[in-house]
């Protein structure tokens, strides 16, 4: 995918996180340090309602591009959703999983990521 594609995929996917309300999200460059994708997108929703709803809605949002996610995991439990864009994998996760598996400290290198507030 072209860079400035890939770029203007990462902002529809946060703002898409950021209209649901997600915290704490990231956007880590991992395309120096793996080839399954440029991006990570990784956001935190407080219930299990919510994790579906933020996911749901990135879908909805790239969709309207024309684009279909490779694939969609875990959205149904609510607890951790994984949408696959190819170049950009969306991670949302509630408070625990987040915690548990720890994927921000997996994935950075320094400075590598991103990160942005829902705007209220």
């Amino acid at each position: 995918m072209d860079y400035n594609k890939v770029e203007d995929l990462k902002q529809l996917i946060i703002n898409a996180c950021q209209d649901k309300k997600a915290r704490d999200i990231v956007a880590i460059d991992v395309s120096n340090l793996t080839v399954i994708a440029d991006y990570l997108v990784i956001c935190t929703g407080k219930s299990a309602p919510q994790v579906k709803g933020i996911a749901n809605n990135v879908d909805d949002e790239i969709a309207k591009l024309g684009l279909e996610p490779l694939r969609r995991e875990g959205i149904a439990e609510g607890r951790w959703a994984v949408v696959d864009y190819g170049s950009i994998i969306v991670h949302i996760f509630n408070d625990e999983c987040r915690l548990m598996y720890c994927l921000d400290q997996l994935w950075i290198d320094g400075d590598n990521i991103e990160k942005f507030d829902y705007e209220v």
